[in-house]
This record gives structure tokens, sequence and C-alpha cells, in this order.
């Protein structure tokens, strides 16, 4: 198993580079911890482990003890890329990380976070995307500074290290920053005294605190904080820095705050345990469910989820319909990514190696799939087809988040908008 911190080198400016290349894309997890007198580098491990779905193509920890830095990067799952021995070798009581998300984008070497400037004892993690990165460029380009190979995150970094090495403190080089990121970003960045966090003047990407006893946590998903053992204290609010350090913890109203979370985060992409604007997204995703079965109350025998996500809406539909549920589909968890293709022999089954239908529960009943988003359809279409085969006599699908009609251009993967089925197709009124 490669890991970055057994072969990793300095590139320009001092960013860290591994020696890997992978694909360039954004949907990802970030995490910092202050915490004197405990095992930061430990917290962050199970923390991150936590965040996982917000990203598996790499993760990365780098902790401070206030004098210098200590990192360990690498390729795969958090289970793979962290051992005991490595987790030893990051000393301190700060602690920044992340888990990225990559699908689409050339091959690079310099993209797996957190960003390490050396010199300037700073590093960055980023979740979202900036769709435009044209006043970072013309900042950077103004001040001599090489960013030819450096991603939207990598610029970012660069612009807070040239106010750091001009004199400013880290939170007022993110303050004169702020103005040049346009898009999404959920952000946390440490120097050898103090770790900040921002968000985006919309917060479109989640970001929360928590209290331990003399330390504070910060992550994407409150799910990470029971984890750890914290305490959900509250979310950065969209256009806020806050700044944690011996003194405690302090904010700073970077811009007037125009809240738009992504409602991804609540139909898809967010743990059911987390909370987001104060709601337990499980339960969000049952009252979507409600919702549906208000506007699409059908005659059936069962309710079944597309695991593992359309679960809670699932069950609101099932309730609020008076329909039995249960599973009829079940998800091969030890599912990730996989590049190896099966044989042509294989290929039509290729769905099957992640989800699998239970004939017993379907066999001569007429079905309803909830599934909480569509985008391509094909996926939807190969498992109708799985579950008449496996005897259903009727299916009908179920979808309870709006129409997919329009690429996603803030840290999202999605395709373009030819290949959403919603953008060529017509909704039935």
């Amino acid at each position: 198993m490669f890991c970055a911190s057994h072969c990793k080198k300095l590139g320009p400016h001092g960013i860290l580079e591994i020696m890997t290349p992978r694909k360039l894309n954004e949907k990802c997890a970030v995490l910092a911890i202050y915490a004197p007198y405990y095992d930061v580098a430990r917290m962050a491990y199970y923390g991150l482990y936590s965040l996982q779905h917000r990203g598996q193509e790499s993760s990365g920890i780098v902790t401070s003890d206030g004098r210098q830095f200590y990192s360990h990067l690498g390729q795969g799952l958090v289970s793979h890329v962290y051992q005991e021995e490595d987790l030893r070798l990051l000393h301190g009581h700060m602690a920044v990380g992340h888990n990225r998300y990559s699908t689409s984008g050339g091959n690079v070497q310099n993209h797996t976070q957190p960003i390490i400037l050396p010199d300037i004892n700073l590093s960055f993690a980023h979740n979202g995307n900036l769709p435009s990165t044209k006043a970072l460029e013309r900042f950077l380009d103004d001040h001599g500074i090489e960013y030819a190979s450096s991603n939207d995150s990598a610029m970012m970094a660069l612009a807070i290290g040239f106010y750091m090495d001009s004199g400013l403190s880290l939170p007022d080089a993110v303050d004169r920053c702020y103005p040049l990121f346009t898009g999404a970003f959920a952000c946390v960045a440490m120097d050898d005294k103090q770790i900040v966090a921002f968000r985006d003047p919309c917060g479109i990407r989640p970001l929360s605190i928590a209290t331990l006893d003399k330390g504070f946590v910060v992550a994407s998903e409150t799910c990470a904080f029971d984890t750890v053992g914290a305490g959900y204290l509250r979310d950065v609010q969209p256009g806020e820095m806050v700044i944690i350090d011996k003194h405690g913890l302090r904010s700073r109203q970077l811009i007037e705050p125009n809240l738009k979370l992504d409602i991804f985060e609540l139909v898809y992409f967010a743990r059911p345990d987390s909370l987001l604007l104060g709601r337990r997204v499980g339960e969000v995703r049952k009252a979507f469910g409600r919702r549906l079965a208000e506007e699409h109350n059908l005659r059936a025998d069962i309710v079944i989820p597309m695991p593992d996500s359309a679960i809670p809406a699932a069950i609101g539909y099932a309730q609020a319909a008076g329909i039995p549920f249960d599973h009829g589909l079940i998800k091969n968890r030890y599912i990730h990514r996989t590049f190896i293709r099966p044989t042509a022999q294989l290929r039509q089954q290729d769905l099957q190696l992640k989800l699998n239908p239970i004939p017993e529960v379907i066999m001569g009943k007429n079905v309803v799939v909830v599934d909480d988003s569509i985008v391509r359809g094909t996926t939807t279409k190969k498992v109708v087809h799985m579950l008449h085969g496996a005897g259903a006599r009727s299916v009908s699908v179920l979808i309870s988040s709006p129409p997919v009609k329009y690429p996603d251009f803030y840290g999202i993967d999605t395709p373009k908008q030819v290949d959403l089925i919603a953008a060529n197709l017509s909704v039935k009124k």
C-alpha cells in the first residue's frame, strides 16, 4: 500500500506534492482539532473515519506541537492510509484533516490535502469548489506567484500564505484573501499557534463546531463529534471565520450571510445522524418521504428503499401511505471504487455486484421503490428490470428530491446537462 508519508516531495512554493497521479474533483470532508492534553492525531483519525462517506480517494492529517508540523497523507480509504505507527509520529495539540473525493479532471500530483506551506507554517484544507478562479489568478500573477500546477484549493492556500509571509497573522491573512474566493468553500487552516475555520457567504457546504474539555473540534458534519466524544456547539455561519487558540474561540463575520445550503447535503451527502440547519438529517429525509406520500399515494403491497441514503425517505413514505416497508434490495457494503471492469460475459450483472434483490420480499407484489434522487436514470432502469426479474408484479419508482436538471459547479461531480435525464424528459403533471 503506497502512503505519501513514505514518498513525498516539496513542489513549487513548498507545497507538499503526492507522487501518485490522481484525478481532480471535490466533494470532501474537513476536520480540525485544538485540544491540549488530547491525542489529536488519533482523534483526527476517528473523526475522518466517520466522515469517510464524503471522500474515498485520499486522506491526510497534519498536526502541530506549536513548533513544527507533522504530516501523513496517502491514497485510499482512511483505514488503509493510516497505521498505528503513523499516528504515533503525529505529535502536537492541533490537527487538521481531510478526506478527498475525485472522479473527473486531469491527472495531477499535488491535490491530496491538507496542503502544507512549510516555510510559512500553514496547513490548509478545503471542501467545495471555486467555479471561477480569475480573481485568484490575477492576484497570484500580480505578486509573481507560480500556480500553474495548482488547483483552486492550492491557490487559496498560496494567497493566504502570501499575506502571512508579509507579516499578517493567519486570521488577518484569511480576512484579506476572502474577497478572492468565489464559489463554495468550507475551510480549516492551521499555523503554529491557532486554527481558523471559515465558510463562503452562502454556506453552501456544511461546517460545524463542537466543544471538548479545554478544546474544540470543527468538522464538515456533526457525526464526527459523536465519534471523538465532543459536544455539538453550533455551526460556522455563512461568511463567518472562527479562530481557536489558547484563549478559546472567537468569531469574525467577514461578510453578510446569505444562507443557501446545498439541498443535496440533506437529500444525499450527509449522514442521517448528522445535524444540518439544526435538524437531524434522517428525520428530514423521513419528512421528504411523508410529503411524497401526500403527492403520490400509490396502491402497492410493499415499499422498498434504494439503499442506503433513501432508507429514511422510504420509511417516511411507507408510514404516511400505510404500506408495509421492507428491504428488498441488499447493498454490498464492501463495494467502494473498483477499476477492474467485469468481462463482457459479466457486464450485465455489474449492478448486482452492488445491489441484489430478495425474491421472497418482491415475488408477486406491487412494489414501490423510493430513491433519493435520479441523475442519468441508467441505474434506475437496471433496478426496475432487476426487480421484475425477481418476480415483482409491478414496479413504481418515486424520487424524494426535485428533478436534477442542471450540473453542479460547487463541488459535486454531476454529469453534463445533456446526460441528466430530468433535463431531457418532462415530469408528468
